[in-house]
C-alpha cells in the first residue's frame, strides 16, 4: 500500500466528537444522553432565511461569483455598518463556512513553518486549520482563576520569535465564553504594530453577548488596517450551522487579491446557502433579543448549577454559549467516558467535551470540560443534576 501523507497523519482528531461512539452505545442501551459536547443550537433558524429558499425563483443552480453574490455582499456590508463596522462589499469574500475563511486567510498570510500565537484554551479546529496551512500554533495560556481573560501582554512578548507572523483570537471566545474588552484589544494592537504581525479575529459569536456587555471588533482598531483579518459566519448568528456560509474580511487589498485566488480555485460558495444567508439579513431584532434572553437563562442554569456542586469551578461567561468547568476529578476525559459507559441517573447521562483538547500545552485542562449550554432549560437542569450525582460516586474523584 502506498504511504499516506504526513499532513494526513498529523491532522488532529476532533476532541468534540471523539466520544461519539460511546454516546451511541449508551443510547443503544436505552440511556438518554444530554449532549453538552457540541455547539449546535436548537434555536429555530429565522423564517426569513428559510422562506428565501422556499420562494426562490431560479431554474438552474449556477455558480456564484467566487467572492459570493454581489447582492449578498452588499447586504452583509449594510449589516456590518448597522453594527458599527465600516466594511464595504469589496472587502469581503464569502466562504464555505468560517472554517474555509480561516484556511484561506492562513494560506494567504503565512508560509509553512510560520508560527501563530493563540490564547489557550482555543477552538480545537484551529489545530486542523493550522495543520492544513503547515503552521505551528504557539499557545499563550489564559487562566481559569482570571476568568480566561487575555493573558498579560508580556506573556505574548516572551513567545515572539523571527518565525512569529500572527496572533489569532476568538471574540467572544469558544470555548470559554470570554468577551475581550476594548482595553485588551488595544493591547493586542500595540504588539501587532510593534512586531508587524497579522491579527486574526474570529467574531462569529458577536450577537451572543450578555449582561449588557458590548462586543468590540478588531475592525474598529485604528492604524492597523493592513494587519487585521476578520472571520465571520452565519452558523451561530442565525442558528444555521448547516448552511456553511462564512466570510473572510480585510481592508488589506493585496491580501484580499491573493485570497481571491484560493476562492477561485474552489470555484464558489454554495448557491442555495447564500440565498438563505441573504434572506437571513432581514431577520428582525426581536429574534436576536429573544435568543439572547434565552441563552442568559440557559447560562445561569448551567453555570450557577455547576458552581453549586462541591469542588466545581466555572467562570460565568459574558458571551457565546460555552463555558469551561474545572471538576474535582483526576482525568476529565476518563470521567466523560465513564459517564457514557458506566453511569446513568434515572436512565440519563451527560456527554461533554474534555477540555484538554482545547489546549495546545500538554497536561493543561486535564481536569476541565467544555460545556455548550445549547439545550432547553429543563434539559439543562436535568443534565446538571446528572453531573452532580455522577461526581458523588465517580471512582476517580479527588
Amino acid at each position: 500500500m502506498p504511504k499516506l501523507s504526513l499532513k494526513g497523519n498529523e491532522m488532529p482528531a476532533s476532541p468534540i466528537r471523539k466520544l461519539v461512539p460511546f454516546a451511541e452505545k449508551a443510547k443503544s442501551l436505552g440511556k438518554k444522553v444530554y449532549h453538552l459536547n457540541i455547539g449546535q443550537p436548537d434555536i429555530a433558524s429565522p423564517k426569513e432565511a428559510l422562506d428565501a429558499v422556499k420562494n426562490m425563483d431560479i431554474s438552474v443552480l449556477e455558480y456564484s461569483h467566487s467572492a459570493g453574490f454581489e447582492s449578498y455582499r452588499k447586504g452583509l456590508s449594510a449589516y456590518y455598518k448597522k453594527n458599527g463596522l465600516d466594511i464595504n462589499s469589496d472587502e469581503m469574500i464569502i466562504t464555505t463556512g468560517g472554517s474555509e475563511a480561516l484556511i484561506f486567510g492562513f494560506m494567504t498570510c503565512f508560509n509553512p513553518g510560520d508560527e501563530i500565537i493563540i490564547p489557550e484554551p482555543f477552538y480545537a479546529n484551529y489545530n486542523g486549520f493550522a495543520t492544513t496551512a503547515g503552521l505551528k500554533i504557539v499557545p499563550v495560556t489564559a487562566k481559569i482563576e482570571d476568568g480566561f481573560a487575555l493573558p498579560p501582554i508580556q506573556d505574548f512578548e516572551k513567545l515572539i520569535t523571527a518565525k512569529t507572523k500572527g496572533i489569532v483570537i476568538c471574540n467572544p471566545a469558544n470555548p470559554t465564553g470570554y468577551l475581550y474588552t476594548k482595553e485588551e484589544l488595544a493591547q493586542l494592537k500595540e504588539i501587532v504594530l510593534k512586531h508587524d504581525l497579522f491579527l486574526f479575529a474570529d467574531e462569529v459569536y458577536r450577537e451572543f453577548c450578555y449582561d449588557n456587555a458590548t462586543p468590540h471588533s478588531v475592525m474598529n482598531l485604528t492604524g492597523i488596517d493592513d494587519n487585521v483579518v476578520l472571520i465571520d459566519s452565519v452558523s451561530k448568528r442565525y442558528s444555521m450551522c448547516g448552511a456553511r456560509i462564512g466570510a473572510l474580511i480585510s481592508r488589506n487589498k493585496e491580501l484580499m487579491a491573493n485570497a481571491m485566488k484560493f476562492a477561485q480555485a474552489r470555484l464558489s460558495p454554495p448557491t442555495l446557502a447564500q440565498i438563505a444567508s441573504e434572506g437571513a439579513l432581514d431577520t428582525p431584532q426581536s429574534y436576536f433579543d429573544e435568543v439572547v434572553d434565552e441563552y442568559v437563562e440557559r447560562r445561569n442554569i448551567t453555570v450557577d448549577g455547576l458552581n453549586a456542586i462541591e469542588g466545581v469551578i466555572c467562570p460565568k461567561p459574558k458571551g457565546a454559549f460555552y463555558c469551561i468547568a474545572q471538576l474535582p476529578v483526576k482525568d476529565a476525559e476518563n470521567f466523560c467516558q465513564w459517564l457514557l459507559e458506566d453511569f446513568d441517573y434515572n436512565g440519563e447521562t451527560v456527554m461533554m467535551a474534555p477540555a484538554s483538547g482545547f489546549y495546545a500545552t500538554k497536561g493543561l485542562g486535564s481536569n476541565q470540560v467544555r460545556i455548550a449550554y445549547v439545550l432547553e432549560k429543563k434539559e439543562l437542569v436535568k443534565a446538571v443534576k446528572c453531573l452532580e450525582e455522577a461526581l458523588k460516586i465517580y471512582p476517580g474523584r479527588i
